[in-house]
């Protein structure tokens, strides 16, 4: 454990007249626990979870300044509504309540949508259709761009007459803002073609209403040597902006919607190397953010020249983090592993895959129900057999062990991790691994015995009053007739690096469904070098379960691939140098030339025969009860645990 004296990191900041406890920032994000346009209870209870744990400012996201700017399901906080002002307040003082620093992030989205329907025509500085969207959007008038001003003044106001310390002005991620930022997206002629003069006149007008508390700006480093926002951009304009109407702090991220927001492909901060020249560009205080995680990178963002480093994901899957990392207590921070799934699907509200303690609202986890197989009377209190050292087995020991229960863990593998293990082997999915090792870790510092590569006899397991199943699953094997080398994707995984320098031509079969398994193997295959890769799957297209993010940042890594996909189709048999292929609809085959094939099977439970013994209860979770997401099964391992210390309190000695 590093002494938190030694860390940059764990040093107060003064921020105007403010002073940060420290120099970690929770940037702006939301889980949607909105309800026509107003912060609910359940938002109020994230915000002061979050801040109680340790984060120097908080600031939140998810705040629009003008009907324009919302969605049909109304889950943005809408500011410019006076009405809404106790419902903020709630949100600021569960904030201020908890220690931190609280600042109002306020963002007009412009030409984006969010992929979502919308009431309204998309507004932009120019009629330059985005390339996320099918239609070029309305140019604001002169008017209209005095109107979008109007609107962040009295939006700013009313967050600070709820109770924010200030506001930030969402500049970045392609949105109005940063639109009109952008030397490719603001070709107007008028006034407003100077590109800063927007953010000028929303600076200076909120000024009017809030004096000299913090407005801070943030903008992103958008992708591309011709976005016309890259880092020389920003290095030209945050010093003439902050010239003409001087704002308090910048903060720096990168990406565009889809992009900013990174998946575990992304493994060092997009911007580390890049503080320096940030530094030496402007003289006001800097906020770097994105891809932050460990200490290491933190102190050498601070040490390059940053004042504060932010992050959003890490304090969802942990939001004592920054208290954690002050202390020098990274080890035991829960790790946010980038796999972009519950933070990023909003149903109904955002969730996190590793943290079973945030829940939807009303509830005071996320919900899960283990599997109760057998209940015996109990005549005895006593320790807990779990049976896996997957994510689920390996949560509900942690859990056990935390409350003084006497736990061990079992596992016929010879490494812990199960399914997530599994997941890490394959290409740019590394983030499932921090999940192992956090895990295995908390395991060593708690105490709990692990026995690998075996499994306990019948009368090991009568010694124990309570036996959890926590044993997985596992893919069955597509019976495709013929000649070729087929493996399943589970196998392939597992091997890769050895089978494709021998085959060299790669086809992988998908279940239909687009999930990680087939996209994996694709993954897999292209970076173990594979000469040709076709992906063939009876749906209609590829990675289609992905989440958004994902999806655009695996086609991203995907350009100029030697990969092809066969959609709608299926393998009816191999031969010895290729595989039959038969569409799903007219029924039309043809013949693929291949040197493996890599099949998707349907993932069935694994669960072993117990026959209980007296006193004896049993419980099944995640996978081993129905295959799911690593979400359930930590969830479930969690709740496993909370129910057989509930049992045992009430055993009979």
């Amino acid at each position: 454990m590093t002494h938190s004296t030694d860390l940059a990191l764990s040093a107060p900041f003064t921020l105007g007249a403010l002073t940060l406890r420290n120099r970690l920032v929770a940037t702006a994000h939301a889980t949607a626990a909105v309800t026509d346009g107003a912060p609910t209870e359940a938002d109020a209870t994230y915000w002061r979870r979050l801040a109680q744990g340790g984060a120097a400012m908080v600031i939140t996201g998810g705040t629009a300044v003008a009907p324009e700017s919302t969605l049909p399901q109304r889950y943005l906080t809408e500011a410019w509504r006076p009405e809404i002002k106790d419902a903020v307040r709630r949100r600021a003082e569960a904030i201020t309540d908890g220690g931190a620093v609280a600042i109002a992030q306020l963002v007009h989205l412009g030409r984006e949508t969010l992929g979502a329907g919308t009431y309204y025509a998309p507004v932009s500085a120019a009629a330059v259709r985005s390339p996320r969207e099918a239609s070029a959007p309305h140019a604001l008038t002169t008017g209209e761009v005095r109107g979008v001003v109007d609107a962040f003044r009295i939006s700013a106001a009313n967050s600070v007459q709820a109770g924010f310390h200030g506001v930030e002005l969402h500049a970045g991620h392609g949105y109005l803002l940063a639109q009109f930022l952008s030397g490719v997206n603001n070709t107007r002629d008028d006034a407003y073609g100077d590109r800063i003069a927007l953010l000028t006149q929303v600076i200076d007008a909120i000024r009017t209403e809030i004096g000299q508390l913090p407005i801070g700006v943030r903008v992103s480093v958008e992708p591309g040597k011709d976005s016309g926002l890259g880092l020389d951009d920003l290095i030209e304009l945050l010093p003439r902006l902050d010239a003409v109407s001087p704002f308090t702090y910048a903060n720096v991220t990168t990406g565009v919607r889809n992009t900013y927001v990174p998946g575990m492909a992304t493994t060092r901060p997009p911007l580390l190397d890049a503080v320096a020249r940030l530094r030496a560009a402007v003289t006001l205080p800097l906020l770097v953010s994105q891809g932050f995680r460990v200490a290491v990178d933190i102190e050498r963002a601070l040490d390059a020249g940053a004042d504060l480093v932010g992050m959003a994901r890490p304090f969802i899957a942990d939001p004592d983090f920054a208290r954690k990392m002050t202390a020098g207590d990274e080890r035991a921070i829960r790790p946010c592993t980038g796999c972009n799934e519950g933070c990023r699907t909003f149903e109904p509200t955002g969730t996190c895959s590793v943290n079973p303690e945030l829940g939807p609202p009303g509830a005071a986890a996320r919900p899960a129900v283990p599997l109760l197989l057998t209940r015996r009377p109990a005549s005895r209190s006593g320790s807990v057999a779990v049976l896996g050292a997957g994510p689920a087995g390996m949560e509900c020991a942690m859990a056990l062990a935390r409350t003084g229960a006497t736990v061990a863990v079992f596992d016929t593998a010879r490494e812990v991790g199960g399914q997530a293990r599994l997941a890490a082997l394959a290409a740019h999915r590394p983030g499932w691994q921090k999940l192992v090792d956090f895990q295995r870790d908390q395991l060593s510092d708690l105490g709990v015995r692990v026995r690998l590569g075996t499994s306990p006899t019948s009368a090991e397991l009568a010694e124990y009053a309570h036996i959890v199943l926590a044993t997985g699953a596992e893919e069955t094997a597509l019976p495709v007739p013929g000649e070729l080398r087929t493996l399943t994707s589970t196998d392939f995984l597992g091997r890769y690096a050895d089978v494709v320098p021998r085959a060299s031509r790669v086809a992988v079969l998908d279940d239909g469904f687009g999930w990680w398994q087939g996209v994996s193997a694709v993954e897999s295959a292209l970076a173990a070098g594979a000469r040709e890769v076709t992906l063939i799957t009876p749906g209609n297209g590829f990675a289609t379960g992905l989440s958004p993010e994902n999806r655009t940042q695996l086609m991203n890594r995907l350009t100029g691939a030697p990969l092809r996909v066969v959609a709608m189709s299926g393998v009816t048999s191999t031969t010895a140098d290729g595989v039959r292929l038969r569409h799903v609809l007219d029924g039309a085959e043809t013949d693929l030339a291949a040197d493996v094939l890599v099949t998707v099977g349907e993932r069935r439970p694994r669960r072993p025969d117990l026959s209980p013994a007296d006193g004896q209860t049993v419980r099944a979770v995640g996978d081993c009860v129905v295959p799911r997401r690593i979400a359930h099964a930590v969830a479930e391992g969690r709740a496993a645990a909370e129910a057989v210390a509930a049992g045992s309190l009430t055993a009979t000695p």
